[in-house]
């Protein structure tokens, strides 16, 4: 049985309030695990069918329910949330090459909130119930993991999770109830990165800037498409100025001389030199 996961709203940045719960924001993909009837299936946030992917997670628990988290990856390396992983888990098909990220790549379900349980309808009670009866489960296996919280001290653990270099903290107001919507009872304050791109291009059909950073011979390198953050005025800057700039063009894209600078913020950069979410901040005059 799926249900549509609650959403975050996006705080302008680290708060602590003594009515919210903040706990560390997992980077993975929103996962929705449902026992029915003893049957285990596994959905994304926008209701994929994600099971096949994850036999590590269909062990059952002791009873049915349905419980909202992550599915996580973790680097060897850093011992971070690795998310290039995770999306390597969730793309691939092939039953013997899962069978072998299972060893390579394990996935961890990071719980974070419980919706059913023996039969009862949770949603209702307030967060700090639900959270009380997750920790009271007994998980089935060390492939699953209930994501820890703390209570009002919200820019103190963003500290601690800015110097880690994780992805953000998540804070949720201690009585709210289950939406299955965007609400501000649940906030997000991301950790962003920070590059300083050349616009070298645009999209033709639908808004997009294509940027690219200079490589160790100066060269322009292509590092992804900013499509979110330019408010109209930006945008507007931005078309008083191209036209000068145009190079060339094919048939999604009109390509610019290198001379618009900007700052944007991201999650992080891919192992592949992309920027992940790119959303742009500022121009750089």
């Amino acid at each position: 049985m799926f249900i549509s996961p609650m959403l975050l709203a996006t705080a302008p940045g680290p708060f602590s309030h003594s009515e919210f719960i903040f706990e560390p924001k997992v980077d993975g993909h929103r996962l929705i695990y449902s026992q029915q009837s003893g049957n285990v299936r596994l959905y994304t946030r926008h209701n994929n069918d994600c099971t096949r992917q994850y036999p590590e997670l269909t062990l059952p628990f002791d009873s049915d329910i349905i419980l909202d988290g992550e599915v996580a990856c973790t680097d060897p390396e850093t011992g971070l949330n690795d998310f290039e992983a995770v999306m390597s888990r969730f793309s691939t098909r092939q039953h013997s090459k899962i069978q072998q990220f299972i060893k390579t790549l394990p996935a961890t379900f990071a719980i974070f909130d419980i919706l059913q349980y023996k039969g009862h309808d949770l949603r209702k009670l307030p967060l700090i119930e639900r959270k009380a009866i997750l920790h009271g489960l007994h998980l089935p296996s060390n492939s699953f993991g209930v994501v820890p919280h703390i209570e009002g001290a919200g820019e103190d653990l963003y500290t601690q999770i800015e110097t880690m270099g994780m992805e953000g903290v998540v804070g949720k107001r201690k009585d709210s109830q289950y939406v299955s919507r965007r609400s501000k009872d649940w906030m997000k304050v991301i950790n962003w990165s920070y590059a300083d791109v050349f616009i070298i291009g645009y999209k033709k059909a639908e808004f997009g800037w294509l940027a690219a950073v200079p490589d160790q011979s100066g060269k322009m390198s292509p590092v992804g498409i900013i499509e979110h953050g330019p408010s109209p005025k930006h945008k507007q800057a931005f078309r008083g100025v191209c036209q000068q700039l145009v190079t060339g063009e094919d048939k999604n894209h009109v390509y610019l001389e290198p001379r618009i600078q900007a700052r944007v913020k991201m999650r992080s950069w891919t192992k592949s030199g992309l920027l992940r979410i790119p959303v742009f901040d500022q121009f750089i005059v």
